[in-house]
């Protein structure tokens, strides 16, 4: 937002330099993030003074110059050569002197320097106006006043002005300062903490009158709740035109493009109040009626950008009796606007809902001065005030009768905020005892009425303008913002308590297994939970129905909450292809969302993609892509970490895998991982493999709660490791093999591992070949080989009776 220091001058005469006014209006919370220097003429004239010609002969080598000797004022009359068919002795003239910088149009800088045209010297120029940046035309030099004594700098005689502008960067609570009078009122409570009592001047309205009633407007608000408030005047036999010099200057160093008086003035009473303010012609305002309400979805309007819309059944419109006229609060329409021809206007200063107007605003992509105000909320009790100043400067700049009485559509006014303020929670919150009296002189600074008062506290009533102070912490931050955070003391003493933290509390656990998979080489990646609604059609186990949907999405791709962590994924996957990083593992801790018939619920899960090679390549390391068993792997490292012992087994019914496992403990699914179907990955154009494991955290941490941690010695005693080569039908799984030697060996087998898998060449049809270590301890005595031999005889019978297993 940018604040014209003139324009800020004109409601609170403040001497100050513009970077210490700078600084207070940052402490008070309108953080200045730049000052910038405007000039109505750039450069500002400098080095330009009036001269007067003294002398004018024809230039010797040239028809149409002229050599000119100039008195400046010092008593050293220069040459000058000169171009301009009007230059004649005796008149008074600007000079840009040697050194002088001017500017072209567009900006550009040009320097005046010692030079020969056509072999005669020139020691400056003589200017026309649009040299000088003071007007267009070019037809020749300017010829000034006779009374203007020679040698006055030029800036001292031209309405130039000199300003300084503020960006601040102001944040969406602060409503109330969107405007020059709203930034003059919180720099008046500033200065007053530093004991300067300045008046806050607002501009009066009281000449305002109706002239006449001969052009009245039937006014129907339809929809009152998208429009409580609703203002409207006529006024006749104006005259549209230019505008003044001073009002171009306020708007162009604001960044606004002057276009004619009426719309100027809607432009400056907009920014100098906050009050938004439309001008209709009244020629084109058919039926003498005027009619906010919405319209049927489908509606074409054409705008003031000549752009055809289609209106939502939602947007709140402005019409006459027989078309729309104007989105409300937002835009105008094409053919309602103010042109040179008008001569009356219907002029309108509403209350429009705030939420209405950022919904219409970002249905139609639309930004503007008016919808950034509406959005936020403005000042309710200022729209009849805001219309009367309009009036009385249109009346003073176009002309023109106030043709009806200002008509005030306002059922349901909005009343004030009661707050009672705690001095026990002011001191606690701001971490000082400020004296009451201070208090209350910055509520009142603030215009926040101080009702009643006890031994405890306060009684306020807060301005329905600043809708952002609704509670008492709120108040607190006004007094501690205007007091100034600098001002608080601070102690030397630092203060703090141990807290009693559960080592498996949800943000301890995701640490312990983030540390672990960032040390196996995966990145930590955050997406948003907003996510695409087309993604529900990839999954048969994804419904529509158990979308959470949002009201005003920002776009289609952010319109539902996201039911699956994978999406988010394998556009983080895909972002990162295209980008030639092909070898990803990255993990995620987030949470789904989902609509239900017994109500919303959300869940965390922990998310694990893998895709690519398993390291970067490297001279010393054979590349070898991440496959279904390296995320096996990381998967039970992650159980096993946790001291999690599944009980079950199955194959993944989830369709968005091709192959894949489910782990499970008692009815309880703790993860799903496996590889993701081709025409899943098709859709995010992602032509190589990928995998993925989706833990249901929520349950993960229920169970890794109950794991009761034991303790045992190292076991004092040798283990002995022994190998069967083992000739099975292709059905038979390592997972059978591994229950029946459990089965048949309870104490003393302590690990089973497959080493090696055979299919092929020399085996009989349908059978391949496993070798199966087994690993033996006595945790109380060394083994003997009879009793070794006699354990894996056991294991032999068994697999030869259970499997039909043969020993190569």
């Amino acid at each position: 937002m940018k604040i014209s220091y003139n324009w800020l001058k004109q409601f609170i005469k403040l001497d100050w330099e513009a970077e210490k006014a700078g600084e207070l209006l940052t402490d008070l919370g309108l953080e200045v993030e730049g000052i910038e220097t405007y000039q109505s003429v750039k450069g500002g004239l400098e080095g330009v003074i009036v001269g007067q010609v003294i002398s004018c002969e024809q230039h010797p080598n040239a028809d149409k110059l002229k050599i000119t000797k100039v008195d400046l004022g010092n008593g050293e009359p220069v040459q000058i050569v000169c171009g301009a068919p009007n230059v004649a002795e005796g008149q008074k003239v600007p000079v840009a002197t040697i050194g002088t910088k001017l500017y072209d149009e567009e900006g550009k800088e040009w320097k005046i320097k010692k030079g020969k045209i056509r072999g005669e010297e020139s020691h400056g120029m003589i200017c026309a106006e649009d040299e000088l940046g003071l007007g267009k035309s070019h037809d020749g030099i300017m010829v000034l006043d006779k009374d203007i004594s020679v040698g006055t700098p030029a800036a001292n005689i031209f309405d130039i002005e000199n300003d300084h502008v503020f960006e601040i960067g102001l944040t969406p609570n602060r409503a109330d300062a969107m405007s020059h009078w709203g930034t003059a009122r919180d720099l008046k409570a500033g200065l007053q903490q530093k004991d300067l009592n300045l008046e806050l001047i607002t501009p009066s309205v009281s000449n305002f009158k109706v002239d006449n009633r001969l052009h009245k407007f039937d006014i129907e608000v339809k929809n009152p709740e998208l429009a409580p408030r609703y203002c409207g005047v006529t006024i006749s036999g104006l005259k549209v035109a230019e505008s003044p010099s001073w009002l171009q200057h306020r708007l162009k160093a604001i960044g606004i493009t002057p276009k004619n008086n009426v719309v100027d003035i809607t432009n400056y009473v907009l920014h100098e109040l906050g009050q938004p303010l439309h001008a209709f012609d009244a020629h084109y305002i058919e039926g003498n009626s005027i009619e906010v309400k919405t319209l049927k979805a489908g509606t074409k309007f054409t705008t003031l950008d000549e752009v055809e819309r289609e209106l939502h059944e939602e947007d709140l419109m402005i019409c006459d009796a027989k078309k729309p006229l104007c989105i409300a609060g937002v835009f105008g329409g094409i053919n309602s606007g103010v042109t040179e021809s008008t001569t009356s206007i219907f002029l309108e200063s509403a209350y429009f809902n705030p939420v209405s107007v950022r919904k219409t605003a970002k249905r139609h992509g639309l930004n503007t001065d008016a919808s950034f105000r509406f959005e936020r909320g403005i000042d309710p009790n200022i729209t009849e005030y805001a219309l009367k100043r309009a009036a009385l400067l249109i009346q003073e700049l176009a002309g023109g009768d106030i043709t009806s009485d200002i008509i005030d559509l306002y059922p349901k006014k909005t009343e004030d905020f009661q707050v009672f303020l705690s001095f026990e929670n002011t001191a606690k919150l701001i971490g000082e005892e400020l004296p009451q009296e201070t208090i209350k002189d910055i509520l009142s600074s603030l215009e926040i009425k101080v009702n009643n008062i006890t031994e405890s506290g306060l009684g306020l009533t807060i301005p329905a303008y600043r809708n952002d102070v609704q509670r008492e912490a709120d108040v607190i931050e006004e007094i501690l913002r205007v007091y100034g955070y600098n001002n608080i003391q601070f102690t030397q003493k630092l203060n703090a308590s141990i807290a009693n933290i559960d080592k498996f509390s949800d943000h301890n656990v995701q640490n312990t297994i983030s540390n672990q998979l960032v040390g196996q080489g995966f990145y930590e990646m955050l997406a948003n939970s907003l996510t695409s609604p087309e993604y529900i059609s990839l999954s048969e186990q994804l419904k529509t129905e158990n979308n959470v949907e949002m009201l005003n999405p920002l776009s289609n791709d952010l319109a539902v909450m996201r039911q699956s962590l994978l999406f988010s994924g394998l556009e983080a996957v895909s972002y990162n292809i295209n980008r030639k990083r092909s070898d990803l593992k990255l993990f995620e801790f987030g949470k789904t969302y989902h609509n239900y018939e017994s109500g919303r619920i959300e869940n965390k899960h922990l998310s694990l993609t893998i895709t690519g090679n398993k390291t970067y390549e490297n001279w010393k390391v054979a590349q070898e892509s991440g496959d279904f068993f390296y995320m096996k792997g990381i998967v039970e490292a992650i159980l096993n970490r946790l001291g999690i012992k599944t009980s079950k087994t199955s194959p993944v019914k989830n369709d968005i895998f091709s192959e894949g496992v489910v782990y499970s403990l008692g009815k309880s699914k703790l993860v799903e991982f496996g590889i993701i179907r081709r025409s899943v990955l098709k859709h995010f154009s992602i032509s190589q493999e990928v995998l993925y494991a989706d833990f249901n955290w929520d349950t993960i941490l229920e169970f890794a709660r109950r794991t009761k941690i034991k303790f045992t010695d190292i076991p004092k005693f040798p283990e002995v490791r022994r190998d069967f080569a083992l000739l099975l039908d292709n059905a038979v799984t390592f997972e059978e093999i591994h229950t029946i030697a459990k089965q048949t060996e309870k104490q003393l087998l302590k690990n089973i591992n497959l080493f090696d898998v055979y299919e092929g060449k020399n085996l009989p049809e349908g059978k391949k070949s496993y070798a199966v270590s087994f690993t033996l301890q006595d945790e109380h005595k060394t083994l003997t080989d009879k009793q070794i031999d006699k354990i894996m005889n056991k294991l032999q019978h068994s697999f030869e009776n259970k499997l039909g297993a043969e020993l190569r």
